[in-house]
């Protein structure tokens, strides 16, 4: 049996037809005060969003603290993170995170071997 998906006790579909003051009554207090403070690039994101929804395109941000609206569902954003834009599509389970939080501006470095004259003792190693 399929697990139908609510946030706060209220379905997608319930979310979806709410309007963003409705919305930003059922998050948390930070999110919530971010969403009643609607910065302007944060006002132009939504619009983009909008926009991007009838013509079913991703839409490009630098808006990294936006809060994840229900609109937004479905919909493919590509977030900067500080050197390239990130292709990311918003699940339900998003709703009231920050579009920051899914796309990392730091990579996991992975470390191998030194290279050449890196150390005194590398150069009895093999050459790359």
């Amino acid at each position: 049996m399929a697990r139908i998906f609510t946030f706060r006790g209220k379905t997608l579909e319930q979310l979806q037809s709410m309007n963003i003051e409705q919305f930003s009554g059922m998050l948390k207090a930070r999110p919530r005060r971010a969403v009643k403070r609607m910065n302007p690039s944060y006002k132009s994101l939504i619009s983009k969003a909008e926009k991007a929804r009838q013509l079913g395109k991703t839409v490009r941000t630098h808006t990294r603290e936006a809060v994840i609206l229900p609109a937004w569902v479905g919909m493919r954003f590509a977030v900067y993170d500080g050197k390239a834009f990130q292709e990311l599509t918003i699940n339900p389970e998003m709703l009231g995170h920050r579009l920051g939080e899914f796309v990392y501006t730091v990579k996991h470095v992975v470390h191998s071997a030194p290279g050449i004259r890196a150390t005194r003792g590398s150069k009895f190693l093999a050459v790359k």
